[in-house]
């Protein structure tokens, strides 16, 4: 059986989709493994402790980005396994290939995007 460009694309996308996946689940878990101060203690001095736990809240701040960054992903692997991927999950449109291989999480059309994005300002 031959591949149509269509599902070309979409094998190309999931494998840059689960390419992405793991490199959040390397960086998240690197992250938690800082937080847990798992490669060593804080430092005895009480000014570089100070200077370590001021980088928590950027560690937290990293997390909790890429923790979204994962679930993106996660949502649009679940599309490609549903075979709802590559459509407007609010039109139903298609979404236009060369977005999705810009930004393979994309959900939303351009047209729909911008509505929500202009909505969200206003």
């Amino acid at each position: 059986m031959s591949q149509t460009p269509h599902s070309t694309l979409h094998a190309e996308l999931e494998a840059a989709l689960r390419e992405t996946q793991a490199d959040w689940q390397r960086r998240l878990s690197a992250i938690q493994a800082d937080r847990r101060r798992q490669r060593g203690p804080l430092d005895p001095d009480f000014a570089e402790q100070a200077v370590e736990r001021e980088n928590d809240a950027t560690l937290d701040a990293l997390d909790a980005r890429g923790r979204q960054e994962l679930e993106a992903v996660e949502a649009a692997l679940g599309r490609l396994a549903a075979g709802s991927y590559g459509r407007c999950v609010q039109c139903e449109e298609a979404i236009d290939p060369e977005r999705l291989r810009a930004r393979p999480t994309s959900s939303r059309c351009i047209a729909c995007a911008s509505a929500q994005a202009n909505s969200t300002r206003a």
